[in-house]
């Protein structure tokens, strides 16, 4: 392992493009990650300004990495991306000064680079705020090492560039160097589970105008040894919670002007919001409410039907263009409605609008998607991307979002639980947080009513019914695919040996009722015979075959989004001259607190047995700490799924 050189390497500043000391290719990785695809031998990065009359301070950004690729898995790091964000201006964008890479092999003693080619530099307009630039290393090989060595010019001071110590791969060394004006104020943020060593912090002295003296604050930051920040499952983003550090203007001094405050404060946030034409003016805007109310209302006077009638006819008139934004793209709502398509904030700042003209408490609720990560709760605009509408009846908080005509009243999409919301009242220009944890579970029960026949075939019906965000999901599916027919090939899909020999969708475009599902069903292959004995696992298709939670430990909390219930009920009838040879045991497995559950059982009654199995998940977010006892509920769910009923044949 290279830790210690590397360390001593790093201490000497000798980070030089192209300078690869031969024991780098010896290095391993270490620690947890023994069975990495590559390791970051180091991450050294640097900010610091510079001043002109006509642009006055800009920041400059060098980020200088280097990998050692272990195996293949690791040959996606030779594709390399940096974006670049674009202003309104042409003057006002972000360059690339400089960018360089390499590729090196060690072939019989000898070291091989292989430069960045020409051919392998790619221009990406990805839309209008961000450009990207993209390479391709050639020559990557098991063993090789990596490197690039960038170089950002950014008019964006209110953005001061953040540090990542953290990535997919372990990282034997990270440093990152800030200098900052005197002039200039920044509030740095730490994220993630590890701690970042402040190595210096100390004033130095910097000229940025010629003549004038000034000095800036030099702060280095470093993180050694630092392990791989692994996928799980049941997360918003894992940027949630890797190690890193972000910058935040606060003020500035400059000489002969006053202190200016840049500090965000929530009612500054609200009153912007109020007076923004894509906002509260875009809300204000009534007319076309006032024009199509009546036809919509017909009169209701009972505030829930109300809120209903309306939110019916926003889903179902505008169709949601997958975007998420919290302004709308035009300021007045009579456009969005004759384009019948919008993003999310055109459709819920609509809802919003309606529902005020006729009469209901309704404001909009700010939200931070899950893959945008979680709000610090600090007052930050920019850390907001999506907007719902809040209600108040009767007392009580009601959260809609109008982008998917198949939720329900209440229903928010998956994207958007991500637990808080700040809601913004409009007419009296306050803002405050509300909890956003999902009205509905996600809901399934099956119903199997199977015969088993002497050619080890099951024959009989499926029904199957689902609640929540178990509808809805349902309900995606089936609209996702051209026909009806086109749907029932997709069940059967992943399903070996299942034949559907009639198929039916019950309450489809009903959320009155419950949305089922009837199969008549032949499947075979899904019964195994030895000799005179016969193996069937009872719960066939819906039994979950592995554990989602892999890892011994985890530093973050288990995200489910939404509570779940499963319910499998499985009523099997067998032949006369088949008996049973073993049954499995039964069992209710329990998570403390009543915060989750499994329960099995089989039952043998004549010919026929009966098993049932539930899954109870009671809480949409469980802490780092819950995480051992919900490895191991699912550890228990997978091995007492998998157990067969064991029948002999009679001689």
């Amino acid at each position: 392992m290279l830790c210690l050189s590397l360390s001593a390497y790093a201490q000497k500043k000798e980070f030089k493009f192209g300078k690869i000391m031969p024991e780098e290719f010896n290095t391993k990785p270490f620690g947890q990650d023994t069975a990495a695809a590559a390791v970051k031998l180091f991450d050294v990065g640097e900010c610091y300004f510079e001043y002109n009359e006509t642009n006055g301070f800009i920041f400059v950004f060098e980020r200088h990495v280097r990998y050692k690729i272990i195996n293949k898995s690791g040959y996606d790091l030779a594709d390399f991306k940096i974006p670049l964000y674009k202003g309104s201006s042409n003057s006002s964008r972000e360059d690339l000064a400089r960018m360089e890479a390499a590729t090196y092999n060690m072939e019989a003693g000898k070291m091989i680079i292989t430069k960045l080619g020409k051919d392998s530099k790619f221009t990406e307009e990805f839309n209008k705020n961000y450009q990207i630039k993209k390479y391709t290393l050639a020559n990557v090989k098991e063993g090789c090492i990596i490197e690039y060595k960038y170089s950002i010019r950014s008019p964006f001071t209110f953005n001061l560039k953040g540090w990542a110590f953290q990535s997919e791969v372990p990282t034997i060394y990270s440093e990152y160097n800030v200098r900052i004006p005197e002039y200039l104020i920044y509030k740095p943020t730490f994220g993630g589970f590890y701690r970042i060593n402040e190595t210096k912090n100390e004033n130095v002295n910097a000229t940025y105008v010629t003549g004038l003296s000034s000095n800036a604050r030099y702060t280095q930051y470093v993180l050694e040894n630092v392990p791989a920040l692994k996928k799980e499952p049941f997360i918003t983003t894992m940027d949630d919670y890797i190690t890193s550090i972000d910058f935040e203007l606060m003020a500035t001094r400059y000489p002969e002007d006053i202190y200016r405050d840049y500090t965000g404060t929530w009612p500054k946030i609200v009153k912007s919001l109020v007076e923004d034409e894509n906002f509260g003016g875009f809300v204000k805007r009534n007319s076309a409410a006032k024009s199509l109310l009546p036809t919509i209302l017909k009169g209701e006077t009972d505030t829930l039907k109300i809120v209903s009638l309306i939110y019916n006819y926003v889903k179902n008139n505008i169709k949601w263009n997958d975007n998420h934004r919290m302004y709308s793209s035009e300021t007045n709502p009579k456009t969005i409605l004759d384009k019948k398509t919008g993003s999310s904030a055109d459709i819920n700042l609509i809802l919003v609008n309606f529902l005020k003209e006729a009469k209901i408490e309704a404001n909009p609720l700010l939200i931070s998607t899950r893959s945008n990560g979680a709000h610090p709760g600090q007052p930050q605009i920019s850390k907001f991307n999506n907007v719902l509408a809040h209600l108040k009846i009767a007392g009580n908080d009601l959260i809609l979002d109008a982008t998917d005509k198949d939720h329900f009243l209440g229903m928010i999409s998956y994207e958007s639980l991500n637990h808080q919301g700040f809601s913004v009242n409009l007419k009296n220009a306050i803002g405050y947080w509300i909890s956003t944890e999902p009205a509905f579970l996600d809901e399934k029960i099956f119903n199997y009513t199977l015969t088993l026949n002497k050619e080890n075939q099951l024959k009989g019906t499926m029904v199957q019914y689902y609640k929540g965000y178990g509808a809805l999901s349902l309900r995606n599916k089936y609209r996702s695919n051209a026909n009806e027919a086109e749907f029932v090939k997709s069940i059967k899909k992943n399903k070996h040996g299942l034949e559907i020999e009639n198929y039916k969708i019950n309450n489809l475009d009903n959320f009155d009722e419950i949305l089922s599902e009837e199969l008549n069903v032949t499947i075979e292959e899904n019964v195994e015979e030895a000799g005179n004995l016969v193996y069937l696992n009872p719960l066939l298709y819906e039994r979950t075959k592995e554990n989602f939670f892999k890892h011994e430990t985890r530093n973050f909390p288990v995200d489910f989004a939404y509570p779940m219930k499963e319910s499998i009920r499985a009523t099997i009838k067998f032949p006369d001259d088949y008996e049973i040879d073993k049954l499995p045991k039964g069992g209710v497995f329990k998570l403390p607190d009543n915060k989750g559950s499994f329960s099995i059982s089989f039952i043998s009654q004549d010919k026929m047995v009966l098993v049932r199995s539930m899954i109870e998940i009671n809480k949409s977010f469980y802490s780092a700490e819950d995480y051992f006892n919900i490895k191991e509920l699912f550890k228990v769910i997978v091995e007492r799924q998998a157990e067969q009923i064991v029948f002999k044949k009679k001689s």
